[in-house]
């Protein structure tokens, strides 16, 4: 297991002047406050449970190619993982903190069409339900993901369904802000972090069974 001890003390400044000077200039003259974030992410991976391994840290490049914003540099810092049902494990630093979540935060059309069918149920459906209402009583966050809900109705699907506002949802997570007290200079963070995902296991357990990873449909 690493010897995890937190995110250095200057971590969080760093995104703060990368996000005010995003150039390749600061980038060069700064690159070893950058590989030391990285260094302690990678640090935060290998002490977690193994159960949530692989994890891998995210590039620090983006890709600008279609992007109205040329920025070069992510102005924070990601690591995930994927079980083999397919739900992620996420966490990321940037200039207001640490955050943490796990789910499957985008769902491609062929797990859309899984997802609404397993929501419909009259058994899965309502296992979804209480698997929420049990993270959420963990003290986590749960939403609908990266994209926003429909506006309306699903095709197929009656207005007063009693899973309704589910059946709208392209994704679903459970998730906690950390901010940034000063605990995350410690090792206590990867305490915090891992239990995060554990509380989410309900969530994650669900997906893996009834949602699955995406047989290579695009939406």
């Amino acid at each position: 297991m690493a010897d995890f001890q937190g995110v250095p003390v200057d971590a969080l400044d760093f995104f703060d002047e990368l996000a005010a000077d995003n150039t390749k200039r600061f980038w060069l003259e700064n690159k070893h406050r950058y590989d030391a974030v990285k260094a302690s992410m990678q640090a935060l991976g290998d002490s977690l449970d193994p159960r949530f391994h692989p994890l891998k840290v995210f590039r620090p490049n983006r890709d600008v190619r279609f992007a109205a914003d040329k920025s070069p540099y992510k102005t924070n810092i990601g690591m995930s993982g994927e079980t083999e049902g397919g739900s992620i494990t996420y966490v990321h630093l940037d200039a207001e903190g640490m955050f943490a979540a796990a789910g499957m935060y985008m769902l491609e059309r062929d797990q859309i069409q899984r997802f609404r069918v397993a929501v419909d149920h009259d058994v899965y459906g309502p296992e979804l339900v209480a698997a929420l209402a049990k993270v959420e009583a963990s003290g986590l966050k749960v939403g609908p993901g990266m994209e926003p809900p429909l506006k309306t109705r699903p095709r197929g699907f009656a207005a007063d369904h009693p899973r309704i506002e589910l059946l709208c949802w392209k994704g679903v997570i459970a998730s906690r802000a950390f901010g940034a007290p000063a605990w995350i200079h410690t090792a206590k963070l990867a305490s915090e972090v891992q239990s995060v995902w554990e509380d989410s296991l309900p969530l994650m357990e669900w997906l893996d069974l009834h949602v699955r990873p995406t047989e290579g449909q695009q939406r």
